[in-house]
């Protein structure tokens, strides 16, 4: 198979989809693999270390989309890059498409074999390919907020760790999931307040434990989130619904409530967010205000920090793919039920369930796709 790789074209997105060991491995298995020219250099990687393993460097972004039957990538495509989709095309990168409806309709017009890495299940239900970055979003949401808390940056001028003699920061985290984890590591570390909320009394528990009692944690309902907010300085939102819009847990009017100065991160923004006044921002512009309430939602925070989320992306990204091109895209999927979960579009149908019912398309399961569709559609569950 034809393997190509393309530099990202996100503001300020340096992450790369495959580091040159990566490469080596498709090489050695008889796979041919192009990057565009440049592609890695952003997380710190030169073309002649890929091509010291054998990979081709194309210089043309719209040669190295022709000629591919695979593009391996970290972001969603955006709008200058739908119209280089060849017709029947594996895509294997990050999707989010409940969040992004034009990018759903382009997939399925051109037929998309869209692979995505964020709803790839294995049997425990783990979220291997979305795992990684959610640490490190997790733990750079306490990073940004404590930095957007200072004064000079809209914030109300609060260390989280306070001194001595002085309060420390109040800190929110909504969901205990890999986010919410990292994002207390972080937090209690550099000395705040902190407090989990979640549905799960499982995972708050063991969340409990590992902390030794040392962070707060709270049943996440309407009275707990909004008593929470209130008296925050920073809430973290970190809910996922695989493949779904994330719930909206934080309303306007919530927000409105909050003190000025206050912060909120959403991790779940290129979900759609968990926070009703989060819109998807950039590393240029990353923060804006609502009612005196400092708003980040970088929607790819990890690509502030492309060397380690490079990294940390591909060594879990590369197993998969390497099936995918080793026995093609119908093949992997009849032979791995999580690489079958992580199919979202196929021959022009809506194939994960959460995404037909979030944006409207008939769901088509994957064994119906595959022989070319049903006879008649049928809608996704409510």
């Amino acid at each position: 198979m034809i393997i190509g790789v393309p530099k990202e074209i996100k503001t300020r997105e340096y992450r790369v989809g495959l580091v040159p060991a990566g490469a080596k491995s498709f090489i050695d298995a008889g796979h041919k693999v192009f990057v565009e020219k440049g592609a890695g250099e952003g997380a710190g990687i030169r073309d002649n270390e890929y091509e010291r393993v054998g990979v081709k460097i194309l210089k043309s972004a719209d040669d190295l989309w022709k000629r591919a039957e695979m593009i391996i990538k970290v972001k969603e495509p955006i709008e200058p890059e739908y119209k280089r989709f060849q017709t029947g095309q594996i895509v294997y990168t990050y999707f989010h498409l409940a969040a992004v409806p034009e990018l759903a309709k382009v997939l399925v017009e051109k037929k998309i074999a869209a692979v995505a890495y964020e709803t790839i299940q294995p049997e425990d239900g783990s979220l291997p390919l979305l795992k990684p970055m959610s640490e490190i979003a997790g733990k750079m949401a306490v990073q940004v907020g404590a930095y957007s808390l200072e004064k000079a940056h809209g914030g109300k001028g609060i260390l989280l760790g306070g001194v001595p003699g002085v309060r420390r920061a109040k800190v929110a985290i909504i969901g205990g999931g890999v986010v919410g984890t990292s994002a207390a590591k972080v937090a209690h570390g550099m000395g705040a307040e902190v407090t989990i909320l979640d549905v799960n009394l499982e995972r708050l528990t063991y969340l409990d434990d590992i902390f030794q009692g040392e962070i707060t944690t709270l049943n996440s309902d309407s009275e707990n989130i909004e008593r929470c907010c209130k008296e925050s300085d920073m809430v973290v939102g970190g809910v996922l619904i695989p493949g779904a819009k994330a719930p909206k847990l934080v309303s306007k009017e919530l927000i409105k409530k909050m003190s000025k100065g206050s912060v909120v991160v959403d991790v779940a923004v290129d979900q759609g967010g968990c926070i009703e006044t989060c819109r998807p921002t950039t590393h240029d512009n990353p923060t804006y205000e609502v009612a005196g309430v400092v708003h980040y939602c970088v929607a790819n925070m990890p690509g502030a920090v492309p060397r380690t989320s490079t990294f940390a992306l591909t060594n879990t990204t590369r197993p998969y793919g390497r099936k995918i091109a080793d026995l093609g895209v119908a093949a992997a999927i009849k032979s791995d039920k999580a690489i079958a979960r992580g199919l979202n579009t196929y021959g022009g149908h809506v194939t994960y369930e959460a995404v037909a019912r979030d944006l409207g398309y008939p769901y088509v399961p994957i064994e119906e796709a595959l022989t070319g569709g049903p006879k008649k559609l049928r809608k996704p569950a409510a």
